[in-house]
C-alpha cells in the first residue's frame, strides 16, 4: 500500500485563492507547513479533509491588534483565532509592553489600563516582565508558542518613556538627542524583527486619571524621528492613529510627510468621524492623490460600525459613573442586580449624574440617543428609531427609566450597543458602503487583545462574510472572491508578510474550510478566565468546518484541537517561489 504523499489533503472545495480569482472547484494539498498542490490532487494525506459545500480560503490575516500582553500569559488568542484568523499583528495605536525598564512597569500597566480597557490586576498577574530592550521582548515572545502568528510592532509610549524617562511621561519636548535615540531604536526594533513601528494622537487615548498618554501632543519633529528610523532600517511600516479633530487636509498632510521621510508604507485608523462626518470623503481624495505621486498610504477600516458594548458586567453603561453606583460596582452581578431592583436604589440612580475623570468615557456614558439591545444574533445596523430613548419617548416615559430596564433583562447579562464611527446622519453604513471597497484601504481594527470589557471587534471576518457578502441590497454585496482577497492577502500584503493570505503553491499552509450556509455569530458574551479571574468578552461562530496553521489543523468546528502551530513572526516575509 502506498504511503500517503501528503501530511492533508483538502478535497471537494471551492477555493478562493486569496487574490480575487473566481472561485473554482479544486483540491488542496499540504506537505510541510506550505501548500504543495492545488487542483486534482492524486497523491493522498495523512488526513484526508472533505470540504464538500465548503468553501476553501486562505488564513485571515488581522493586522491591528493588541495581544501584546496576552502572548506573555496564555496560548490562545481568542477571539481573533475563532473567527478564521491565522496571524495577528499587535503593537498597534502606539501602547505595548516594550522597551521598558523595571522602574516603568507600573505607568505601562496604567498605560494599557486606561488605553485598552486592559484590568492593572490582570496585567500584574500575567505579564512576565522578562525583557527591557524591544529586542529582548521579540527574544521573550520567540519562546512563546499559540494557536496563531503573531507578529510585532514597536510602540511610541513606551519607546518615548524609555529614552526619557520621567519626562518623556510628563509630555516635554524632546531634545535632539532624545530624537536621535529614538530614531536608533526604531532601527534596532526593525531590524530584531519589528514589523514597524506605531502611534497615537487621538485624544480619547488617557490614563484612567484622564491624563493624556505622552505621545499626544508630541511635535511633528518626533513623529518624522521615529520614520527616520523607518528608512535607516530599509524596512518597515509606520501606523498612526491620528487626530480626528484636524482638518482631514491636514491629516493628510501628515501622512505624506510620514511616508516622505519614512519611504515606507504608512496606515492609518480610518473613520467616518463626529468632528468631521463627511471628511473622509476628502480623506479618500487625498489617499487617492498620495498613492499616484507614489507614497504608499493605506487606511484601516473597520467592516463594520465600531462601537461600545454596555451591561452591568461589563466596564460601562449609563450609570457606571453615578455615585451610588459606585457603592456597588464591585459586588457580584447577582448582589448588583439585587441592589438595582431596590426601589431606593433605583430612586438614586435615577436622580444622579456621572462624574469620571476619564473625559472620553464620560461622554461615552452620558450620550444615550444611540443605544440599543444588541441582541442574539447580534444587530449591528439598528434603525435609530429602535434606539432605547426613541422607543422610550414614544412609550411617554424617561429614557434613562428604560435603559435602566434593560440592563436588568436576563438577569442582569443584557448587553446594549452603543454605536459610534462609521455613522452618517441616522445610516450606519453611508461612510463604510466607500470605505471597506476603496483601493487604498484594507481591513482591520479588530483590536483583540484589548478593550476587554467594552469593545469585541475581533469577530469581524464572521461578520464580514455574513454581512457584506449577502447584503440585502444587492448593489452593495462585496463578491465572495473579493471578500477573500480583503480578508487574507490584502493585509497580508500590506505588512510585508506575502509568504501568506493566498492559496498558491509554495504559500505557508494558513487555511480555512468554511460552510457558507452554516456560517453565523453569536452575540458577544464576558468570561473571567483573563489572570488574577479578570473579565473578557468573547465572540463565538459557527460554520468554521476547519482551520490550519503551518499545515496544522488548529480548530474543528470551532474547538481546539490544542495543537499550537503559532510562532513570533519577525520581519517582512517575500512571496514562497511555487
Amino acid at each position: 500500500m502506498a504511503q500517503p504523499r501528503y501530511d492533508i489533503v483538502i478535497r471537494n472545495g471551492t477555493v478562493l485563492d486569496g487574490f480575487g480569482a473566481e472561485p473554482r472547484a479544486a483540491d488542496v494539498a499540504i506537505s510541510d507547513g506550505v501548500i504543495a498542490d492545488v487542483g486534482q490532487v492524486t497523491g493522498s494525506g495523512r488526513e484526508e479533509i472533505d470540504a464538500a459545500g465548503c468553501i476553501v480560503t486562505p488564513g485571515f490575516v488581522d493586522v491591528h491588534t493588541h495581544y501584546d500582553g496576552q502572548i506573555t500569559w496564555e496560548n490562545t488568542l481568542q477571539p481573533s483565532s475563532g473567527h478564521g484568523v491565522t496571524t495577528v499583528v499587535m503593537g498597534n495605536c502606539g501602547v505595548g509592553f516594550a522597551p521598558v525598564k523595571p522602574n516603568q512597569h507600573d505607568m505601562v500597566v496604567k498605560l494599557m489600563e486606561g488605553v485598552e480597557d486592559i484590568p492593572d490586576v490582570v496585567m500584574t498577574a500575567g505579564v512576565p516582565w522578562n525583557w527591557e530592550t524591544f529586542p529582548d521582548y521579540l527574544d521573550a515572545l520567540d519562546q512563546r508558542t499559540a494557536d496563531i502568528d503573531f507578529a510585532a510592532q514597536l510602540p511610541h509610549n513606551p519607546l518615548r518613556v524609555y529614552v526619557m524617562g520621567e519626562r518623556g511621561s510628563e509630555l516635554e519636548p524632546p531634545t535632539d538627542a532624545d530624537l536621535a535615540r529614538m530614531r536608533a531604536l526604531t532601527t534596532e526594533a526593525i531590524k530584531a524583527g519589528a514589523l514597524g513601528v506605531t502611534t497615537t494622537r487621538n485624544l480619547a487615548h488617557r490614563f484612567r486619571n484622564g491624563r493624556l498618554v505622552p505621545s499626544i501632543t508630541t511635535e511633528e519633529d518626533e513623529i518624522l524621528a521615529l520614520a527616520a528610523g523607518l528608512r535607516d532600517a530599509g524596512a518597515g511600516v509606520f501606523q498612526i492613529l491620528g487626530d480626528s479633530r484636524r482638518m482631514p487636509a491636514e491629516q493628510i498632510a501628515l501622512l505624506r510627510s510620514i511616508a516622505t521621510t519614512a519611504g515606507r508604507p504608512v496606515s492609518f485608523t480610518l473613520m467616518q468621524s463626529a468632528e468631521h462626518p463627511g471628511g473622509w470623503r476628502e480623506i479618500l481624495d487625498g489617499l487617492d492623490t498620495a498613492n499616484d505621486d507614489g507614497l504608499t498610504i493605506r487606511g484601516q477600516v473597520l467592516a463594520r460600525p465600531t462601537g461600545m458594548l454596555f451591561g452591568l458586567g461589563l466596564s460601562l453603561h449609563p450609570f457606571a459613573f453615578h455615585p451610588s453606583f459606585r457603592e456597588i460596582e464591585k459586588l457580584p452581578l447577582a448582589e448588583k442586580v439585587s441592589a438595582m431592583r431596590d426601589p431606593e436604589m433605583r430612586r438614586r440612580l435615577l436622580s444622579e449624574s456621572s462624574s469620571d475623570p476619564h473625559p472620553f468615557f464620560k461622554s461615552v456614558v452620558d450620550d444615550i440617543e444611540w443605544l440599543f439591545p444588541l441582541g442574539d444574533p447580534p444587530n449591528y445596523h439598528p434603525a435609530k428609531e429602535e434606539s432605547i430613548a426613541g422607543r422610550a419617548r414614544a412609550l411617554g416615559r424617561a429614557p434613562m427609566e428604560v435603559i435602566y430596564d434593560e440592563l436588568l433583562q436576563q438577569d442582569g447579562h443584557a448587553i446594549l450597543y452603543r454605536p459610534a464611527a462609521n455613522r452618517e446622519g441616522d445610516r450606519f453604513e453611508s461612510a463604510g458602503e466607500f470605505l471597506i471597497p476603496h483601493e487604498h484601504t484594507i481591513l482591520g481594527l479588530g483590536d483583540g487583545g484589548a478593550h476587554y470589557s467594552m469593545i469585541c471587534d475581533a469577530a469581524y471576518p464572521t461578520y464580514f462574510l455574513t454581512h457584506w457578502v449577502s447584503h440585502p441590497d444587492a448593489a452593495k454585496r462585496i463578491p465572495l472572491a473579493d471578500a477573500v482577497r480583503m480578508l487574507a492577502r490584502d493585509p497580508a500584503h500590506a505588512v510585508g508578510l506575502d509568504d501568506r493570505g493566498v492559496i498558491a503553491i509554495g504559500a505557508k499552509a494558513d487555511i480555512n474550510v468554511i460552510d457558507m450556509e452554516r456560517l453565523s455569530l453569536h452575540a458577544p458574551r464576558p468570561s473571567y478566565d483573563l489572570p488574577a479571574g479578570g473579565r473578557r468578552l468573547t465572540q463565538q461562530a459557527q460554520g468554521y468546518v476547519a482551520t490550519i496553521v503551518s499545515g496544522q489543523v488548529t480548530y474543528r468546528e470551532g474547538v481546539a484541537t490544542g495543537v499550537l502551530p503559532g510562532r513570533l513572526v519577525r520581519g517582512a516575509k517575500p512571496a514562497a517561489a511555487a
